[in-house]
């Protein structure tokens, strides 16, 4: 059971924090498609302090997502107690610290998986965090550093004994980064020495993947990242599987086409049309994935700066694919 504050939630799928990919506009898609708690991207806490408008604009939640989390990431111990207060006033369901991004940049800062490095400074951190704010705190980190050093079972229990309220494993070290299968008897190695609840991250892109995570662990929640950019349906399929033992969900090429469309105009309710449109093309690769000359339309899409005209090409181009699908099944249907 995923409990956390007032979130009672069994066998929850969590979406991760995932930076320019999780803004509120994805977080609602992905709510709306089954996700049982969504996070933020992760905000820089030294920018929170310094007052940036940019990294404030990450912070920015809506009631229809909840429950969410804002997850903050840094070194130094007083700039991430302020980051935490200021993410608190924007009211979250929890604040989750990062201590798991693998990124040479964020790890140079001594933030992300720098921190496993001194597990009693994580504590030390993490604890101050949980005195200074009244909204549950949990954390996000990895296994340990590299192959030698795997040291997830104390810092568990060190996080465990300042009061954090759970803690989400990506099952790879440092080192791994997003190579290589992840390992996921960790889990149930921490799960025997701790109470709070454990979350499982890593090496769950697809319906039977998340299924296959509690099936094998004792995890009480499944975070799904980079399976969730591009396939939002993992989310429901995923409860259909775990509920019924299969799924009925049909994602041909016009639910992917409209979701992309449904996600472009909440983005644009959000951002403004021009600037939604234009951050929106990073995502067209995931939502046309193996489709017939999916491509040529990508390129195309690279061109517009306005809804009406995605809104055309993707029409025309779902005509398309249903010409070509028609003409594909006669001669599939023709004598031999």
């Amino acid at each position: 059971m995923f409990s956390v504050g007032k979130i009672n939630i069994e066998k929850a799928l969590l979406l991760a924090p995932m930076e320019d990919v999780t803004d509120l506009s994805f977080r609602l898609v992905c709510k709306e498609l089954g996700a049982d708690v969504v996070y933020t991207e992760f905000v820089n806490s030294e920018g929170l302090i310094r007052g940036s408008e940019k990294t404030h604009k990450k912070l920015k939640i809506s009631d229809e997502e909840r429950p969410v989390g804002i997850q903050i990431y840094g070194g130094e111990l007083t700039s991430m107690v302020e980051a935490a207060k200021i993410a608190e006033e924007e009211n979250p369901d929890l604040i989750d610290i990062n201590a798991g991004c693998w990124v040479k940049k964020v790890v140079g800062c001594g933030a992300g998986s720098a921190l496993i490095k001194n597990p009693q400074y994580l504590q030390s951190l993490v604890g101050e965090i949980v005195k200074a704010v009244s909204v549950p705190v949990t954390v996000k980190t990895r296994i340990g550093w590299d192959e030698n050093d795997l040291r997830i079972v104390e810092i568990a229990q060190r996080l465990q004994d300042v009061g954090v309220s759970a803690l989400t494993i990506h099952c790879r070290t440092r080192k791994m980064g997003h190579r290589g299968d992840p390992d996921w008897s960790w889990i149930n190695k921490v799960k025997e020495k701790v109470l709070i609840p454990i979350v499982l991250n890593g090496g769950v892109f697809s319906a039977k993947d998340a299924k296959r995570a509690f099936d094998e662990t004792n995890a009480d929640a499944v975070m799904i990242a980079r399976g969730a950019i591009g396939n939002p349906w993992i989310f429901s399929e995923a409860k259909a599987l775990i509920k019924n033992g299969s799924t009925s969900i049909s994602v041909d090429e016009e639910v992917r086409i409209k979701t992309a469309l449904r996600h472009l105009q909440i983005a644009v309710q959000i951002k403004g049309e021009r600037r939604a449109v234009i951050e929106h093309r990073k995502f067209y690769s995931g939502y046309l994935k193996g489709l017939h000359h999916s491509s040529r339309i990508r390129n195309e899409l690279m061109n517009y700066t306005d809804y009406n005209s995605v809104e055309k090409c993707l029409f025309n181009y779902l005509e398309e694919l249903k010409i070509y699908n028609h003409s594909k099944s006669l001669l599939q249907d023709e004598p031999k």
